[in-house]
């Protein structure tokens, strides 16, 4: 698939090893990309990291990128899809497209205003009353699966693969 086109995952500032490994690990299976913008909370690759990812996180095309500045540059004529709990539209009623860039925020903090400044769209996930938020990593795969099945997971190059393995 061609780079460009590719939907990616991308983490602000994470700061909990293991949700980053299982994001990873997510992104491996579901074949998509993924930016980690730091500064990270964390030791990159550190173990609770690796155990969280298992040998998955190996198989994850992944670019780090020191800071916000650096990652804006990289990811130029992509669209930013920012995940906050102030979200302005649900996240199944938005019509995502290929090469989208899927922004999480930190685990502690969210995204501050100058990520919410950038995105072209602010998406939340609906919870019932008086819940705050998902985990991040649970976030991450409800909004991909979504994005995946209306690109076409084929663009993916998953669902053809699986269905032709599967007769």
């Amino acid at each position: 698939m061609n780079e460009s086109s590719k939907l990616r995952l991308a983490l602000f500032q994470p700061d909990i090893p293991q949700n980053t490994g299982a994001m990873l690990r997510l992104a491996a299976c579901l074949d998509v990309a993924v930016d980690v913008i730091g500064p990270t909370g964390f030791v990159f690759g550190e173990r609770r990291m690796k155990r969280a990812g298992m040998d998955y996180a190996a198989q994850v095309d992944l670019r780090r990128h020191d800071s916000w500045d650096d990652f804006i540059a990289a990811r130029a004529g992509h669209r930013l899809i920012l995940m906050t709990t102030k979200g302005a539209d649900r996240y199944t009623d938005f019509a995502y497209g290929a090469g989208d860039v899927i922004l999480m925020g930190a685990e502690s903090s969210g995204a501050p205003d100058f990520v919410h400044a950038a995105a072209a769209a602010r998406l939340v996930i609906p919870l019932a009353p008086g819940m705050r938020s998902l985990n991040v990593a649970q976030a991450a795969a409800m909004v991909l699966g979504e994005a995946l099945r209306q690109i076409g997971i084929s663009a993916a190059g998953i669902a053809a693969q699986n269905l032709e393995t599967a007769t």
